[in-house]
């Protein structure tokens, strides 16, 4: 298995693709947020490390033309979003009413006090309960010729890797850029953006219920 220049081609566009899809400020954008500020750098890396994973996950499907859990995951659409939203709805109203640090306590430091395989597990489930993620990649790996890649593995996978080291850049400097803040943030600023956040998480939540739902 040989890698040409132009398969190398697909790692950059695939990188680009990543990060496209990560920037836009969503429910795990806020979330990474509010976890970078009270739990530090790596909380809300590893946070956003769980949405690129599931981003890698619905690209390798997509890329390598697994029609069949394309088909099975679109015909979940409705119980997917329903989740999704449900998930969401949850996670924000826990959010909104979490206490941060008393008055004289500090917020804790280490990160390794929350729980990273936590932070990992719930944005990857929450990327996972977006039916439109595998379809937009499916549009568009067929545009760049990669619907069915037969034989040629090479750039499905250089492609794949790119998506997940694009979305990781983008997580990277996000909790980067608000760890800075960290040591700003007292507890009666961290309570407002507790509920600021789980306010808008749970809104995106409420959203995501009534598109499925039509109510």
């Amino acid at each position: 298995m040989t890698t040409s220049i132009p398969d190398l081609a697909f790692l950059f566009k695939g990188a680009v693709l990543g990060f496209s899809i990560a920037a836009p400020v969503g429910p795990i954008g806020v979330l990474c947020i509010r976890r970078t500020l009270e739990g530090g750098m790596a909380s809300g890396f590893v946070s956003g490390l769980g949405a690129a994973a599931a981003d890698g996950l619905y690209g390798t499907v997509a890329a390598f033309g697994i029609a069949s859990v394309t088909g099975f995951l679109i015909s979940g659409t409705l119980w997917l979003r329903l989740a999704g939203g449900i998930f969401l709805i949850w996670l924000g109203m826990t959010t909104l009413l979490k206490k941060p640090a008393t008055a004289g306590e500090e917020i804790p430091v280490s990160p390794l006090k929350r729980s990273l395989a936590g932070d990992f597990g719930t944005t990857f489930l929450l990327t996972l309960t977006n039916p439109m993620t595998i379809m937009f990649f499916t549009a568009v790996f067929a545009g760049l010729g990669l619907g069915s890649t037969g034989g040629r593995s090479v750039p499905a996978i250089l492609l794949v890797i790119g998506v997940f080291s694009g979305s990781a850049a983008w997580w990277l400097g996000l909790s980067l850029f608000f760890s800075l803040f960290r040591q700003k943030t007292g507890p009666v600023t961290m309570k407002w953006i507790n509920r600021l956040s789980g306010a808008v998480i749970a809104g995106f939540g409420l959203v995501a219920f009534w598109s499925a739902t039509g109510l």
